[in-house]
């Protein structure tokens, strides 16, 4: 039966955990630590409710230091570097993190609430494998030739070269569920494109942004490459994507607050990048692997706590297995251990805060409202902490606000179905298009699900199988673009093209 798991007394982070949480925090701008002069920010134990560290957030004008530092570091030593050189930077900070490896992991855990075992993941299987990938296509970005159709005269020869140039300062906004992979995400390919980069943390989650940026300082990097900066997204967010010195915007957030970058990047017609909200569904035909398709359909949504945008947070199901599969995901959720990520036995860590708990149980009690079956639902966890476990829903109809909105918690809806046709319909009957699975024995029918799904990605038989080489994003609301990938790189390029005039063709 789920509970919470007892504190062990204490869970003590690592010396090197400690001395890192005791430090100051500050802005990293132009290679120089700085103290930041705007709002102050105290950074929760979400897993606890106590504090775990004070930092201040940028002014305005700290902001436009940043942004001029990573201006003047696009026309200086980075401009003129080559791609084995920056890829050589992005191995170093690979190399790193790698070493530091368990330090980042335990500020990740304590950070957001994470278990250990899946801040791990996050760092060496997204964070360093993509700062790898990117570094090894710095060497190998190039533009072409052609002859092209000028309409001269015949006897004139003419040649065209295109350049892919990088677009400039990049004002990234990494959220706080998985601050690593998120960061490396968006550094690695505006790097290795040559771009400069200033970034803002999450508020509710900075402090493994503020150890990136320490470890970044012993790249060797030149000062104004990357910049780090601390704030809300209500002020300090929102004056990046408004900013004339920023020529592109990378953001992973909601889908709200999407809205609102693109409003703020007209001023200057900025590039804007936006991976954003997701309601992802996993598709359960009867001739599916059960003993495959209901651990891993339980944990498409559960894992993080339901806390990221992949979350497989609708679960459609045959007629024919329907209450099979609903009381084998209610076991296995049943069996996931909730607790502080820092135990080794956690499987489930807690929510980012009261105020993101509040809301998940708001959701809980309308889907309820709607006509809603709770099959499986998490107990009261009288601790501190912003804990909750997993629920189920059974009887979710499309439609159903439970059914529409993300939820971004551990809160699952499954759906009954019986007619393909149908099916497809209410796959794609949200707002949203990001990822998603299909669960069968048949390749034909797997095939012809996957090519109607209206997502960036469809997993056969798994599901949101992310890797440095696999494009990653979303349709219609669940954002504009790809990260990871060749397709990575392409928002961090312009193309010129130069036209040349070779003269008159020898006779």
């Amino acid at each position: 039966m789920m509970a919470l798991l007892p504190a062990r007394n204490p869970i003590a982070p690592s010396p090197a955990t400690s001395a890192f949480l005791a430090e100051r925090h500050a802005l990293l701008i132009d290679g120089e630590w700085i103290e930041g002069t705007g709002s102050a920010i105290t950074v929760e134990n979400p897993a606890t409710g106590q504090p775990l560290a004070e930092l201040r957030a940028a002014s305005l004008a700290q902001l436009n230091a940043a942004v001029a530092a990573a201006q003047a570091a696009g026309r200086g030593r980075w401009a003129r570097s080559g791609g084995a050189d920056r890829g050589a930077v992005l191995l170093r900070f690979a190399d790193l993190l790698e070493a530091n490896l368990e330090l980042v992991a335990e500020v990740m855990t304590l950070d957001n609430g994470s278990p250990l075992a899946s801040s791990r993941m996050v760092v060496q299987h997204l964070a360093i494998a993509t700062l790898r990938y990117y570094a090894g296509w710095a060497t190998k970005i190039a533009g072409e030739s052609f002859i092209p159709n000028l309409g001269a005269r015949p006897d004139d020869a003419f040649m065209v070269a295109t350049l892919r140039e990088p677009v400039g300062v990049v004002a990234a906004i990494v959220p706080w569920n998985a601050p690593p992979g998120m960061i490396a995400m968006k550094l690695a390919p505006a790097l290795a494109a040559g771009c400069t980069m200033v970034m803002k943390t999450a508020e509710l989650a900075p402090l493994t942004g503020q150890l990136f940026a320490k470890l970044w300082a012993k790249t060797g990097a030149p000062p104004g490459v990357f910049n780090l900066i601390h704030g809300h997204g209500e002020d300090i967010g929102a004056a990046m994507a408004a900013h004339p010195g920023v020529a592109k915007i990378a953001f992973t957030g909601s889908t709200e607050v999407g809205r609102k970058i693109v409003t703020a990047a007209t001023g200057n017609l900025k590039k804007v990048s936006l991976e954003l909200g997701g309601k992802s569904p996993v598709v359960i035909f009867p001739d599916a692997d059960l003993k495959r398709a209901i651990p891993a359909a339980t944990m498409a949504c559960y894992l993080s706590t339901g806390q990221q945008c992949m979350a497989g947070s609708r679960l459609f199901v045959h007629s024919a297995i329907h209450d099979e599969v609903a009381d084998g995901v209610a076991a296995k959720a049943a069996e996931l251990t909730v607790g502080d990520g820092m135990d080794p036995r956690s499987v489930l860590g807690p929510l980012i805060s009261a105020q993101q708990k509040a809301r998940i149980e708001r959701y809980i009690a309308l889907a309820k409202v709607e006509g809603a079956v709770a099959h499986l639902e998490s107990p009261v966890f009288d601790a501190p902490g912003h804990f909750l476990g997993p629920t189920l829903f059974t009887e979710v109809r499309p439609g159903m606000r439970i059914e529409q909105e993300e939820v971004f918690g551990p809160v699952l809806s499954l759906i009954r179905f019986e007619d393909e046709g149908d099916l497809i319909a209410a796959i794609n009957g949200t707002n949203y298009g990001l990822s998603g699975s299909v669960w069968t024995q048949d390749i034909t029918r797997a095939l012809r699900i996957a090519r109607q799904v209206d997502s960036g990605q469809v997993g056969i038989n798994i599901h949101a199988a992310m890797s440095p080489e696999t494009p990653f994003g979303g349709n219609r609301q669940s954002g504009w673009g790809r990260e990871l990938g060749r397709e990575g790189l392409e928002p961090y390029f312009k193309t010129k093209a130069v036209s040349i005039y070779l003269g008159p063709d020898a006779p």
